[in-house]
């Protein structure tokens, strides 16, 4: 009996493993008890669609370890659908240029916001959402509330090849995985961002440097939100004004349920990973039995009610 309850407090101490076997019970669960909900071409449908989450929550994992967050991913993945399209030349007929023209506009974005809560010392909370009401702005400034339509060669490819019998979108997910994995927990860049997140005084008298580490931190969280907004751009065929809305809300969720914490200093992209794949897997359990779509809007106020809870529990202590 104590073996069991010591195993159970060591997996308690694990919540990327914790996530992950939740995935794993609520899928057995699902295919045992609704009709072709463990058909191979669903559960790749919901992997595909957990990639977006999982690419535009890579940036968002760094930049919450580092004690920050980015409410602006949204707003830069609409940016990268819209714009993309429209910057990329007609005499590439890759659709490489327009790629990374694209690419480097939402990283730019990032870095702004990280040199306003660098150099400017706003709160990034603050910066970032500044950030997306001005993008959003200027996209129905530059749109006029219309979709832009996508004829790039290689972005259509992203969105609907299928190497090997599994989507392209999913493969770029887990060579993002790898990257963000290795970064993190494999390089000394990595264990600075990990502590800035756990004491940015100590970590700047031990001579990280701060204003450096944050403007990397925000223009990875920019480059991997253009990334996904590529992603959602090849799948939708089309970029519109407010295609990203969806995935800020879900970005940060899915990086909670990973088990990082959001004051920083203690996480981990292993975690996102399933965490991603629980609020897709939830959503189309939603999808399946004819729930409205308010359901969805109570589960993701339920899980920032969490997300603030387990917040006020980590502050107090």
């Amino acid at each position: 009996m104590s073996a069991l309850s010591s195993r159970l407090k060591s997996l308690l101490r694990h919540p990327p493993l914790l996530t992950l076997i939740l995935v794993a019970i609520v899928w057995v669960i699902a295919s045992l008890t609704l009709r072709g909900f463990g058909a191979y071409g669903h559960l790749r449908y919901i992997l595909e669609l957990s990639a977006v989450i999982g690419i535009v929550a890579a940036g968002q994992t760094l930049v919450i370890v580092m004690g920050g967050i980015d409410l602006s991913v949204g707003a830069v993945i609409t940016v990268t659908a819209i714009m993309l399209p429209l910057i990329s030349p007609g005499w590439d007929p890759t659709g490489l240029v327009g790629i990374v023209l694209s690419l480097m506009l939402a990283t730019v974005i990032g870095i702004l916001n990280g040199a306003g809560a660098a150099f400017l010392r706003v709160p990034p909370i603050i910066m970032t959402l500044a950030m997306a009401t001005f993008l959003q702005g200027l996209l129905v400034i530059v749109a006029g509330g219309s979709a832009v339509s996508v004829t790039n060669a290689a972005v259509i490819w992203l969105g609907s090849a299928r190497p090997f019998g599994i989507p392209a979108g999913i493969i770029l997910w887990v060579l993002v995985s790898a990257a963000v994995l290795v970064l993190l927990h494999r390089t000394p860049m990595g264990a600075r961002f990990l502590a800035l997140g756990a004491n940015v005084v100590a970590a700047r008298l031990s001579g990280v440097s701060v204003i450096r580490n944050t403007l990397i931190l925000y223009g990875l969280s920019g480059f991997f939100a253009g990334l996904a907004g590529m992603l959602v751009l090849g799948m939708n065929r089309q970029g519109y004004v407010g295609i990203g809305d969806p995935y800020l809300l879900t970005s940060i969720a899915a990086v909670v349920l990973g088990g990082t914490s959001i004051l920083g200093g203690r996480g981990t992209y292993a975690g996102t990973i399933p965490g991603a794949i629980l609020l897709v897997t939830t959503t189309a359990l939603i999808t399946v039995v004819n729930a409205s779509a308010g359901w969805r809007s109570i589960m993701f106020g339920s899980l920032i009610l969490a997300l603030l809870l387990i917040s006020g529990r980590e502050a107090r202590r």
